[in-house]
């Protein structure tokens, strides 16, 4: 019987831990603590820019929360720049959860370490993957949002596109209790229909068309709606419309708050400190792999992945570290939160997309049309965002500010 104790003692103590990750994390029991749907909406009306980078796993997850970013975004990006696909298309529930839940726990485990005596924990959104939340059957898209929020550990979910139907599962899924992210302009899950990575937004007739999607969402529930890809005109049009914040990427610098891809910066990084590589690799063309620890080596022990300018990660005896990758991360991370809290990112050099003159003349005529009426939703709009604001301030549930 002792014997058959101790086995299964062993047993429980080589069990994976739970998939439920959410379990485990900090509860923000008070906004002080914690970004929230509310905060950032507060934010906006008080001029603050958002700041929003994507993450995938452990090692990103914990840089970002390191940084104090606002939101950290598990996107479907994933797809392209970690598993190697063309598109976003590929990707799947099951591997959205494990990134969502990877991420999890890099922010938990950030928070723990975290020298502050109050760390900010930021608002987790994950990506709804494509062919999760389409269909006409809308509790199909709130069962996969409670997936994302029982098992991945994310505080809400992002949906692309700004169709009526589109709206009416966000309204479904926020009604069942799941905060919902919205995304229009280029919407990377649409290639098929859109015709490829293409801006949008660049006629008046469809720029006019976004601000209505963008309202749409707006009272379907969103708290915040995501412009990819569009001139920076019509995104300042979209966002003085809306209560709500607008997260611009490629789309100028009068949204709410920017985002980017956390690989993208992450390879500028490399490329800025390009001369502190060139003698890693070649020595790493000396190692060859054998064990998956050794492996982990030249990842992370080796390159200094998840080094801190204020304290260092556990690192075995034998690993030498050639550089110290996690102190330019953690700089360029730095950098990112900064210019886009003093409206110094993105400049006109990183707003691309423009419309012609002849376009911005008739956009302005149509945004004239029925501005009166825009402008009465953006004030009953206000009303509501603000007793939400008041009643968070209230700390109501225990929280102390």
């Amino acid at each position: 019987m002792a014997f058959f104790k101790s086995v299964v003692s062993i047993q429980r103590s080589l069990r994976p831990p739970s998939i439920n990750c959410f379990t485990s994390s900090k509860k923000c029991v008070s906004s002080s603590r914690c970004v929230t749907t509310l905060s950032l909406t507060s934010q906006k009306r008080r001029g603050k820019k958002i700041s929003m980078v994507t993450a995938y796993d452990f090692p990103s997850a914990m840089h970002v929360r390191r940084a104090n970013i606002d939101v950290i975004l598990v996107g479907d990006s994933a797809a392209m720049v970690e598993l190697g696909y063309d598109t976003t298309q590929p990707m799947t529930l099951d591997q959205m959860l494990h990134h969502c839940q990877a991420v999890h726990r890099g922010v938990t485990a950030s928070m723990n370490r975290s020298s502050a005596k109050k760390p900010k924990k930021p608002l987790l959104v994950g990506d709804m993957p494509f062919g999760t939340y389409e269909y006409n059957d809308l509790d199909i898209a709130l069962k996969n949002s409670y997936r994302m929020v029982k098992e991945g550990g994310m505080d809400a979910v992002k949906m692309e596109g700004g169709s009526v139907h589109r709206a009416n599962a966000i309204r479904h899924v926020v009604n069942g209790g799941v905060a919902v992210m919205g995304h229009i302009g280029l919407t990377p899950q649409a290639i098929s229909v859109i015709g490829g990575f293409r801006a949008q937004g660049r006629t008046a007739t469809r720029a006019r068309e976004m601000i209505d999607e963008a309202l749409r969402l707006q009272d379907a529930g969103a708290f915040a709606v995501v412009l990819e890809c569009v001139p920076a005109n019509v995104a300042k049009a979209v966002t003085d419309t809306l209560e709500i914040p607008t997260i611009g990427i490629g789309a100028g610098n009068s949204t709410s708050g920017q985002v980017l891809v956390y690989r993208e910066y992450h390879i500028s990084v490399f490329l800025a400190h390009e001369h502190n590589f060139v003698n890693i690799f070649q020595v790493a063309k000396k190692i060859h792999c054998r064990n998956l620890h050794i492996c982990y080596t030249l990842s992370d022990d080796m390159l200094g992945m998840m080094s801190h300018p204020h304290h260092e990660e556990f690192m075995p005896k034998f690993c030498k570290s050639y550089a110290q990758v996690g102190h330019a991360i953690t700089e360029g991370l730095d950098a990112f939160k900064k210019d886009v809290e003093s409206g110094e990112f993105p400049s006109e050099e990183y707003s691309p997309y423009i419309m012609t003159d002849v376009e911005k003349a008739l956009f302005d005529r149509l945004l004239e049309k029925d501005s009166a009426e825009r402008v009465q939703k953006q004030k009953d709009a206000e009303k509501k965002s603000k007793q939400g604001d008041e009643y968070e301030q209230l700390s109501l549930y225990g929280g102390k500010e």
